[in-house]
């Protein structure tokens, strides 16, 4: 005997229940289902290198690494050539490459005191090592700045005012909103500990091959410890970030606190070459 109409419409499947997108949203948090179910962003992007990614690419690369490169070379030409003064040859290429490089970016719109900064950097390692005679010398001050950025990131931590938040707040225009966010408190803190670790592999390699007289070594180790390792850390900061927050939080660009949201604001491009600085000093 066939059964009523609506006794088989009661006997369907039951309907599935909404599924967990995976992927996060384009502000770097979870990306709600229509149920209200929070993903975990298991394949998530890293918005992190987005933010930071665009202050600390190719151009930094460039700035940093040109006048150590330039110095190493023709204080190699020099020396071997039996040159007179190879220290001050080397002094004069660094100080030409930085000022090429300075004119190179304020003719790209940089404010003029970015590019003094940068220029008054590679005068003073220039200086330093004139005045010891000893080419690895250059690469003191490089040293004493990763030294003391080391101690810095750590005392922020400490006190509560990590600087990976200070700087990638001030990069989104969010003031100091972002440290009134518990969550991103901690998860700010926690990853500027992979900060310290950078700075403190950059001292590991630096100290012994400048104690060892190493020049060369130590202007490789100057180009290959900036930009990949700030690109590796910035990849390594968004798991330890993305762990610290809860499910159900917005992402970086949108602090749960009580202020409005200023996430959207936009920031300039020399508030941003400043604010990043450090991060592959």
């Amino acid at each position: 005997m066939d059964e009523p109409p609506h006794t088989k419409t009661q006997k369907q499947a039951p309907a599935r229940a909404h599924s967990v997108t995976p992927d996060a949203d384009a502000e770097g948090g979870p990306r709600a289902d229509e149920g209200g179910a929070v993903a975990r962003w298991p394949d998530a992007p890293n918005p992190l290198a987005e933010v930071l990614g665009r202050s600390a690419g190719r151009r930094s690369t460039i700035d940093a690494t040109a006048p150590s490169v330039a110095f190493v070379a023709a204080w190699l030409i020099a020396d071997a050539t039996d040159s007179v003064q190879p220290v001050l040859w080397g002094a004069v290429a660094a100080i030409a490459a930085a000022s090429t490089g300075g004119w190179l970016r304020w003719r790209q719109g940089e404010r003029p005191r970015a590019v003094a900064v940068g220029l008054l950097v590679a005068v003073a390692a220039a200086t330093v090592a004139l005045y010891t005679g000893r080419p690895q010398d250059f690469f003191l001050l490089q040293i004493a700045s990763n030294a003391a950025s080391l101690v810095a990131w750590i005392a922020s931590i400490a006190v509560r005012w990590p600087l990976l938040g200070v700087v990638v707040g001030t990069l989104l225009g969010q003031r100091t909103r972002w440290r009134r966010d518990p969550d991103l408190l901690r998860a700010y803190s926690r990853a500027s500990w992979v900060w310290v670790a950078q700075y403190a592999i950059r001292l590991l390699v630096f100290v012994p091959l400048w104690a060892v007289n190493a020049t060369v070594a130590l202007g490789v180790a100057r180009a290959v410890l900036t930009w990949p390792l700030v690109a590796g850390s910035i990849f390594a900061a968004w798991p330890v970030i993305r762990s610290a927050l809860p499910p159900e939080h917005p992402g970086l660009r949108r602090p749960r606190s009580d202020e409005p949201n200023t996430a959207n604001e936009v920031v300039p491009a020399d508030e941003i070459s400043d604010s990043t600085h450090g991060l592959s000093s």
